[in-house]
Formats: structure tokens, C-alpha cells, sequence
């Protein structure tokens, strides 16, 4: 499973996106506001859960990190070079 994938399956384990498939989230769509529609609870229990499984360091409240959440793409770089 490729590194987007898994972070699609995490938002939506995670977050009981029941109604949602992989396929529905698109890679480089906003995971808030217009595109996904998440909120600031679904982002801190993203957080927790990507901290978990990834293993990486999150700065809470930082704009860099909401850069990081902008999308599963953005999700799937930060993370990758949080594992370098």
C-alpha cells in the first residue's frame, strides 16, 4: 500500500468516516473546509493518530503544521521527511 493509501485509510479510520471510501478522498483536495470538510476536532484526532502510526513529531497550532494538513499529498511529503 502506497504512503497516500495508508493516509486515506488512517483519516478514515480514524475519524468513522463510515460513508467514505479511499477512493473518495482525493490526493491533492483540501482535507478541510470545501474539500473533505474536516474540522479542528477531526484535525487534532488525525494528529494523534498519524503521530501513532508514523511515528513523527506534530507542532500543535503552528502554520507550518497546517500547511502539513492542507491535503493527503502534503500529509504524505511531511511525513516523508519526517522519516528521513
Amino acid at each position: 500500500m502506497d504512503l497516500n493509501t495508508e493516509i486515506k485509510q488512517l483519516i478514515i479510520d480514524s475519524l468513522d468516516l463510515e460513508d467514505i471510501s479511499v477512493e473518495d478522498i482525493e490526493t491533492q483536495a483540501p482535507l478541510f473546509g470545501d474539500g473533505l470538510g474536516l474540522d479542528s476536532i477531526d484535525a487534532l484526532e488525525l494528529g494523534l493518530a498519524i503521530k501513532k502510526q508514523f511515528d513523527v513529531k506534530i507542532e500543535a497550532n503552528s502554520e507550518e503544521t497546517k500547511a502539513h494538513f492542507y491535503s493527503v499529498a502534503s500529509l504524505a511529503s511531511f511525513i516523508e521527511t519526517q522519516r528521513a
